[in-house]
C-alpha cells in the first residue's frame, strides 16, 4: 500500500522582514461609496436544527458577496427575488445600480430546509450555481467583461439530493470533451455514531461532461464523496483536474463508489475499533483489564510474568505479548477473573513512583484510564510550580506566565490542522503537510488559472502560499508576507471576514458590524523619520487604516480587489477606494 508523503512548507527568508516596525495608524480618509439595493440580499439564517459549530462555519459565516476573479472589480450577489445581481466598477464617481444578469427559475422561499444560494465563476465563460435546495446549475455566460449584456444560458440543471453549497469548480477540455468539475459541501445527520456533534461533513466531487461537439447535452460522468468531521478551511481542485487539496482540522477520506455512510462507518470503526485492553496505574502498581469471551474458564488462560516482559494466551491463541515499559516484581504480580467476565492483571512496579507513559513499548492497542488518586498525587507534586495569587513574587528572576496575556491563537488543539493532497484517479492521499500551529487565516485568488492561494500564520506574520500541482518537489510556494498580521488579527475578537488584494498590496478584515481594518504593505517615506530607540532613519512605513460604514445592518459579504474593497450588508453595497493614486 502506498503511503502519503509527509511534506513541509518552505519559507522564503528574503520575503520576511525581521526589523518590521509595526503598523502606523493613518487618519487619511478613505473614499467610500454607498449603493442602496433594490431588494434585500437572500440571507438564509440558521435553523434550530443547525446548532453545531460546523453549521456556523459553513453557513452562518457564509460570504454572500462573490468576486469574479476573471474580470477586475466585478462582484455578484443573489437577492430575495432570486436574481443574480452584478456590479462592475469602471469609475467610482459614476457608479451605476447593480444589474440583473440571471434569475433562478424556481421560487426558493417555498423550500423549508434550503441553504444559502451559492455561485462560483468556473472560467471566463462558465458559472456553476446552487439554488440552496439541492439543485445544481451549469450556466454558459459568454464573456462577462465590462458592459457585457450576453444572456446566461442553463446548460445543465439537475437535483443532486440534499441541499449543498459550492466550494470550488474548474473547467476542463481534453480530447474535445468539455467537462466541469464541481466540489459541493453538505453537513449530514449522523445516524450510527452517537459520539460528537451528531453530524458529519460531506464533500462531493461531481464531474459534468459533454462527450463531443455533436453531443449537445451535458451529463454527470463521475461522482465521488469524501467524509470528514469538520468543515474544511480550504478545498480546491488542481487546474488539470487530477487532484484535490484540502486544509482541514481533521482529515477527510474518500468513500468508495457505491458505499454508503453506514458502510463507511463500519470501515472507519475498524480503524478506530475498541481497545484490546484497558490499563491504569498508581504509584506502586498497574492494573490491566481485558474483556474475556463468554464461558472462558481459568484453564483457558495462561499469563506469564517476566521482569521486563508479559505474555497472555487465551484459548491457546497468543493474545498479547511484549516488552514492558519498566521492570516489575514478577513474584508479587497476579491475575484474577472478575464476575463481569473480565481478566484483571495486577503488576507491581519495581520502581515505585515512576509514571509509565505506556504499558508495552510501542503497543497502541490499549487505552489508558486515568486514576483519580494518581492524578491527585501528580497535582500535589506540581503544587510548588503554581500559586493561588496572580503574581506572588514580582521580583522573581523568571516571573510566572500570565494566562491573561495568552491569545486565542496561542491555544493549541490536541489535533492540529493538516494540508492533504488527494489523487483524482486513485482517490488516495498522496501528500500531507502537518500545519501544527500555523493557523489558517483566509484564501485568495491571485491568478484565476491557478489554484486559490491560502494564507497561514507563521509566528507573528501571515504568509501567503500558492499551490503548484505540477511541481512535485515544491508543491507550495511562499509568494508574499504580511508582516505581523498574524499577531494583529488575533486581537480582533469580532472579525468576520478576512481578505487581501490579489497583488498583495494590502490585507483587510471586517467585523460583524460597521468597522473595516486595512493593513498596507510598507511603502517608502516621503519625509525623514527616525526610530527614537535605535537612532536610525526609518526608510518605509506600513499604514493601518480604519473605515466605519454608515449602517447598522450586519456585514454579509466582503471582497478585495487591487483597487477597492466591496462590503455587502442586507440592504446596501459599499465600495471603499483603497488605491487612491489611480
Amino acid at each position: 500500500m502506498e503511503v502519503a508523503a509527509n511534506c513541509s512548507l518552505r519559507v522564503k527568508r528574503p520575503l520576511l522582514d525581521p526589523r518590521f516596525e509595526g503598523y502606523k495608524l493613518s487618519l487619511e480618509p478613505l473614499p467610500c461609496y454607498q449603493l442602496e439595493l433594490d431588494a434585500a440580499v437572500a440571507e438564509v439564517k440558521l435553523r434550530d436544527d443547525q446548532y453545531t459549530l460546523e453549521h456556523m462555519n459553513a453557513f452562518g459565516m457564509y460570504n454572500y458577496l462573490h468576486c469574479d476573479s476573471w474580470y477586475q472589480d466585478s462582484v455578484y450577489y443573489i437577492d430575495n427575488l432570486g436574481r443574480i445581481m452584478n456590479l462592475t466598477v469602471m469609475l467610482d464617481t459614476a457608479l451605476g445600480k447593480p444589474r440583473e444578469v440571471f434569475r433562478l427559475p424556481a421560487d426558493l422561499t417555498v423550500c423549508d430546509n434550503r441553504l444559502c444560494a451559492s455561485i462560483h465563476f468556473t472560467s471566463l465563460t462558465w458559472v456553476t450555481l446552487s439554488d440552496g435546495t439541492g439543485r445544481l446549475y451549469l450556466i454558459a455566460t459568454g464573456e462577462r467583461g465590462n458592459n457585457a449584456s450576453g444572456k446566461w444560458e442553463i446548460m445543465f440543471n439537475e437535483e443532486l439530493g440534499n441541499p449543498f453549497i459550492i466550494i470550488h469548480s474548474i473547467s476542463l477540455l481534453k480530447d474535445e470533451e468539455h467537462s466541469i468539475a464541481t466540489l459541493l459541501l453538505r453537513i449530514e445527520k449522523e445516524e450510527l455514531n452517537m459520539k460528537g456533534s451528531g453530524f458529519y461533513v460531506s464533500l462531493e466531487w461531481v464531474t459534468i461532461s459533454k462527450r463531443n461537439k455533436d453531443h449537445k447535452k451535458y451529463e454527470i460522468t463521475k461522482r465521488d464523496i469524501l467524509h470528514g468531521n469538520t468543515v474544511p478551511h480550504y478545498a480546491a481542485f488542481e487546474p488539470d483536474g487530477n487532484g484535490l487539496m484540502i486544509v482541514s482540522y481533521k482529515c477527510f477520506q474518500f468513500v468508495h463508489t457505491g458505499q454508503d455512510r453506514e458502510e463507511s462507518e463500519v470501515e472507519m470503526s475498524e480503524k478506530v475499533k475498541e481497545p484490546l485492553y484497558y490499563w491504569q496505574q498508581t504509584e506502586e502498581d498497574l492494573t490491566v483489564m481485558i474483556r474475556l469471551p463468554e464461558d472462558t474458564t481459568k484453564e483457558d488462560i495462561q499469563v506469564q510474568f517476566l521482569p521486563d516482559n508479559i505474555s497472555i494466551v487465551l484459548n491457546g491463541q497468543l493474545f498479547l505479548e511484549g516488552k514492558l515499559y519498566s521492570s516489575i516484581d514478577r513474584d508479587s504480580s497476579t491475575w484474577i477473573i472478575k464476575e463481569n467476565n473480565s481478566l484483571d492483571i495486577s503488576l507491581m512496579k519495581k520502581s515505585e513512583g515512576l509514571t509509565w507513559p505506556e504499558l508495552i513499548v510501542g503497543d497502541k492497542q490499549g487505552e489508558f484510564i486515568r486514576d483519580s488518586a494518581h492524578c491527585a498525587a501528580i497535582a500535589e507534586r506540581l503544587m510548588h510550580l503554581t500559586s493561588e495569587e496572580l503574581n506572588p513574587n514580582p521580583d522573581k528572576e523568571k516571573p510566572p506566565c500570565n494566562a491573561q496575556e495568552l491569545e486565542e491563537c496561542d491555544i493549541f488543539f490536541e489535533e492540529s490542522s493538516s494540508l492533504c493532497r488527494f489523487d483524482g484517479s486513485t482517490l488516495k492521499t498522496t501528500h500531507v503537510v502537518n500545519l501544527g500551529s500555523n493557523q489558517y487565516l483566509f484564501s485568495v485568488v491571485v491568478d484565476p488559472k491557478e489554484m486559490p492561494c491560502f494564507c497561514l500564520r507563521h509566528d507573528v506574520d501571515a504568509l501567503l502560499w500558492q499551490p503548484h500541482a505540477s511541481k512535485q518537489d515544491d508543491m507550495w510556494e511562499h509568494i508574499a508576507t504580511f508582516n505581523a498580521l498574524g499577531y494583529v488579527q488575533a486581537s480582533k475578537r469580532d472579525k468576520k471576514f478576512f481578505a487581501c488584494a490579489p497583488n498583495y498590496s494590502y490585507a483587510a478584515l471586517c467585523e460583524c458590524l460597521r468597522r473595516v481594518f486595512i493593513y498596507r504593505q510598507p511603502t517608502p517615506m516621503t519625509t525623514v523619520l527616525y526610530n527614537r530607540k535605535e537612532g536610525r532613519q526609518v526608510g518605509q512605513v506600513a499604514k493601518q487604516q480604519v473605515a466605519s460604514l454608515e449602517t447598522n445592518d450586519p456585514i454579509l459579504g466582503f471582497q478585495a480587489t487591487n483597487e477597492r474593497l466591496f462590503v455587502l450588508t442586507t440592504k446596501n453595497l459599499f465600495l471603499i477606494k483603497i488605491n487612491t493614486e489611480n
